[in-house]
């Protein structure tokens, strides 16, 4: 009954249930770092205390062991007694007919011998061997009777012989003799007087005729590298060098292989002239580094790594894929996104169809009639002349919902708020890039680009462009008063203006937006900077545009912040967006699966924050970033897309990326021990920030009481020879190009390595939520957020500035993304703002009271989960708050992107663990 019980509480075993098992695994440990858990405790408060170092008998019955236990010679002899193992193993849902073929082949062999064989290892060596004690081998029982059970879980139970002497089980092995690959979620392991030994496994399981090793997984109880138990010490060096592997050769699906590369896989030189990418990482132009596939050179590069091109799959570690529930979401908006690029492709190669929107009624019309009534393609003839009509006649019939986009959040309670100048504003602090707005420190901005190519380092702005904005101040006492903030795209763009102006229906500015912190807390635009390139010494290559008198002025000023909202765009998705959560964080992950231990404790910390990252990352590389992608056409600097992203590295900061220094930095907040958070917010109604605080306090108590647990000297995090490897390959191997810069923290401390892991675990949760999930929301609506602008605002002297008058409206939507570009773009938006139903959120984690062995570690957990409990009641009250006018008022959006949890679908809020979509 224990067992039974045991096993189908796995996933959903609460505290009490937990706490006497954990007492008794926890007393029975022969190590230094054992603890017990003092009896008659509540659930919330637990006491411990060191255990004492004891021999233990492992037997069900002490009598059985004395009864066989005599030689004759005076000395117990160990007898053999049983354990047993239940085993979860989580099915596929669909499975094609090779799969089915294969599964039937197995069932098969699994009846004549070709079984799941297990076998246990022990914490102790054994004397005679000099190797760990191990269990007789058992099968898994039942595999070919339960071929056929519909449950997503299937528990088999298998049956272990050991020696009375065998210690505690801190290993077990797994060998699938099987032709199929299955996943094994957990096993747990009854019959020790200790009480069940859990081992969470979360993997796939490859066939031995594929991968001949065996499969190693360790049970719950962490261990630092130096307090391993000797039986357990060769297997945990072994199972890292597996998965580090040789550093060649080429990468098969099945594969568990961690691995460095640079990025020379984003172009198809084998496609011609244009779809050549330069390689970022390395010293040309630096980068960090990702995941390596192994895959053979281009014919034409050979430095350029041949592509894998979809549907086809990209490597990553098959452990990193995504789960079937992961993929059904996210094959589901791949699906929407292609039929949303496809119809208007074919709509217009039947017909001389208008591709720029011609009112803002055709925008709204994709969410009230949907994309086929948008475009005639409810018509019997038009659908028979395309390819595959039947195809698209079934299409029409069942994928309506598929064909007709959502109202996107931004106007959803009030269609015009896009137009103000006051949510244009509000969108800075607490839009889908809220990270970019700074506090202006002299009045006028100055560029840091060499003036010797890119023109004079001064603005254009003069203090007669913005007096009359500054509520009766002078530009010096706003400066003072901290009143005076400011967006500046000026230095990230200029640099690429030519080469991006050269393309066809690119064009850009590179823009500086001024704001003025009004007395109640919001801010209003005061004055936008154009700049392009220089052309010769008297070129006016420099424009001030500010708030509108009249008519025309108007229109001027609505294209201006068209362009401000298109360099925004862009930088959020290449710099704050891709670089700044995916690909920074990716060498950390791979270095942390090459050097940590799953026994070690900070992988058990790090191992839900990165979930998915490196599967979303190849699949990145795969269609949205590369050459031709989602990215370089929906994005106005097109084939310079990454070049962009990589200009932003050199002045990356990993020190910076905390949210506290992140703000000081940007002049937002300043030092202040008096103050919650140890800081001060210069703009006191900043969403983002002030949301953002709560959690980056919440993460970094929980990771400062799980560090000072594991690490009570700091000279313990010195000597740890894992955790000082994983983190110096992280920089070393992962941020090679920026290895030598003086800002990277020691790892010699505890302050310093709960800064390095809160910092982590902020970027893969938090910082990402809020700048992915507003995608859709502030972006699916085109004219609010443009990815791309067309044309540049008209002068007086251009021939364009007569159609420009005669109609504003046409000219501002002919400038906007055309019709194809838009969908596009809303559709692929659409899939990333998308929460999965499988997600796990902040404070959530698979297994939450055996993911860990230590019982301390288990409560604290709790607690950091009651923690954002608080903090989603502290989010929604400030929503509801009328002197928040940031996040409430008329037409206002909530800021929810900061709420730990959501409901599966595009929410515009929840914060996942990882950075996973």
């Amino acid at each position: 009954m224990a067992l039974a019980k045991e096993s189908m509480s796995f996933l959903v075993m609460d505290r009490s249930s937990f706490l006497p098992y954990s007492s008794n695994l926890m007393e029975s440990l022969n190590t230094k770092k054992a603890f017990v858990v003092s009896p008659g405790l509540g659930q919330r408060k637990v006491v411990l205390r060191r255990a004492t170092r004891r021999s233990l008998v492992n037997a069900t019955s002490r009598d059985l062991v004395m009864k066989e236990g005599s030689a004759g010679d005076g000395e117990e002899k160990p007898v053999s007694f049983k354990v047993r193992a239940a085993v979860t193993v989580r099915k596929k849902n669909k499975e094609d007919l090779k799969e089915t073929l294969v599964k039937h082949l197995d069932n098969w062999s699994d009846k004549m011998g070709r079984n799941v064989v297990l076998e246990l290892i022990s914490t102790q060596i054994d004397p005679k061997t000099k190797g760990p004690k191990k269990s007789r081998e058992a099968v898994l029982r039942d595999w070919s009777e339960k071929s056929k059970v519909k449950a997503e879980r299937v528990h088999y139970t298998a049956e272990f012989v050991v020696d009375s002497d065998f210690g505690l089980p801190g290993a077990i092995t797994v060998a699938n003799r099987h032709q199929k690959e299955f996943f094994l979620e957990s096993i747990t392991v009854e019959g020790f007087t200790a009480g069940p030994v859990h081992f969470p496994c979360n993997s796939w399981v490859q066939s031995t005729k594929d991968h001949p090793g065996k499969r190693i997984f360790f049970s719950n109880q962490p261990y630092l590298p130096s307090e391993t138990p000797e039986g357990l010490r060769a297997l945990r060096e072994k199972e890292l060098k597996n998965l580090r592997g040789d550093g060649g050769g080429l990468r098969k699906l099945s594969d568990r292989i961690y691995d460095f590369d640079v990025y020379n896989d984003l172009g198809n030189p084998d496609r011609g002239a244009d779809f050549v990418r330069p390689t970022l990482g390395g010293h040309n132009i630096p980068y960090p580094r990702r995941c390596r596939t192994g895959r053979p050179p281009t014919d034409t590069d050979m430095k350029a790594e041949s592509r894998v091109e979809k549907p086809s799959p990209i490597y990553v570690p098959r452990d990193e894929q995504f789960e079937e529930s992961k993929m059904k979401a996210f094959t589901t908006g791949r699906l929407k996104a292609v039929l949303h690029n496809l119809l208007p492709q074919l709509k217009a190669s039947i017909s001389a169809y208008n591709h720029d929107f011609n009112s803002f009624s055709d925008i709204d019309s994709l969410y009230q009639e949907g994309l086929l009534l948008k475009l005639g393609l409810q018509d019997a003839d038009v659908l028979n002349k395309l390819p595959l009509p039947k195809l698209f006649t079934k299409l029409q019939q069942s994928s309506e919902a598929l064909l007709k986009y959502d109202t996107p959040k931004i106007v959803s309670k009030d269609r015009f708020a896009w137009l103000r100048d006051d949510e244009f504003a509000r969108q800075a602090i607490a839009g889908v890039n809220p990270v970019n707005i700074e506090r202006l420190r002299s009045f006028p901005p100055r560029s840091n680009l060499d003036p010797q190519i890119y023109g004079p380092q001064e603005s254009a702005l003069r203090e007669h462009h913005i007096i009359g904005h500054l509520n009766g101040m002078t530009v010096q006492q706003a400066l003072e008063e901290n009143k005076l903030y400011m967006v500046d795209y000026h230095d990230i763009y200029l640099p690429f203006l030519e080469r991006i102006n050269a393309l066809d229906g690119r064009k850009a500015y590179a823009t500086r937006t001024l704001f003025f912190l009004s007395p109640v807390g919001t801010l209003k635009p005061i004055a936008i900077e154009l700049s392009l390139p220089p052309s010769g010494p008297e070129s006016r290559s420099k424009r001030v545009v500010t708030p509108p008198v009249d008519a025309t002025s108007n229109w001027v000023w609505q294209l201006a912040k068209a362009h401000v909202c298109s360099n925004d765009a862009a930088v959020h998705q290449l710099v704050n967006h891709w670089l700044r959560t995916h690909a920074s964080l990716e060498p950390f992950i791979l270095a942390a699966h090459r050097q940590l231990s799953a026994m070690h404790p900070i992988f058990k910390l790090l191992d839900p924050h990165m979930r998915y990252t490196l599967e979303i990352n190849a699949l990145a590389r795969q269609s949205l970033i590369n050459a031709d992608g989602v990215i370089e056409s929906c994005f106005t600097p097109g084939r310079y897309c990454m070049e962009i992203s990589a200009s932003a590295y050199p002045s990356w900061r990993f020190d910076m990326e905390a949210l506290p220094a992140d703000l000081i930095r940007r002049g937002i907040a300043a030092p202040d021990p008096t103050q919650p958070h140890g800081l001060k917010l210069l703009i006191e109604d900043y969403p983002y920030a002030t949301d953002g605080l709560l959690i980056w306090t919440a993460i970094e108590n929980w990771v400062r009481n799980y560090v000072n647990h594991y690490y009570p000297d700091s000279a313990m995090i010195c000597e740890d020879k894992e955790l000082q490897a994983w983190y110096y390959e992280s920089v070393n191997a992962g941020h090679a190009d920026l290895r030598d810069a003086d800002w990277w923290p020691s790892l010699d401390n505890a302050s310093n390595l709960i800064s390095v892991l809160t910092t982590i675990i902020w970027l893969a949760s938090a910082q990402h939520a809020a700048l992915n999930f507003g995608q859709y929301p502030y972006g699916g609506y085109v004219p609010n957020h443009p990815p791309l602008m067309r044309r540049l605002i008209p002068e007086e002297s251009d021939p364009e500035y007569i159609n420009f008058l005669a109609d504003p409206q046409k000219y501002f939507l002919s400038a906007l993304p055309s019709l194809l570009q838009a969908t596009k773009f809303m559709a692929v938006v659409d899939t990333l703002s998308t929460h999965s139903p499988d997600e796990e959120y902040l404070g959530e984690r698979q297994q939450p009271s055996i993911w860990s062995g230590d019982a301390q570690i288990v409560e604290a957990f709790y607690d950091f989960s009651a923690e954002m409990r608080q903090v989603e009641k502290e989010i929604e009250k400030r929503n509801s708050d009328p002197s928040l006018r940031n996040r409430c008022g008329a037409g206002v959006l909530a800021y929810e992107l900061m709420a730990p949890t959501s409901e599966p679908g595009v929410t515009c809020r929840g914060v996942p663990n990882s950075v996973s979509i």
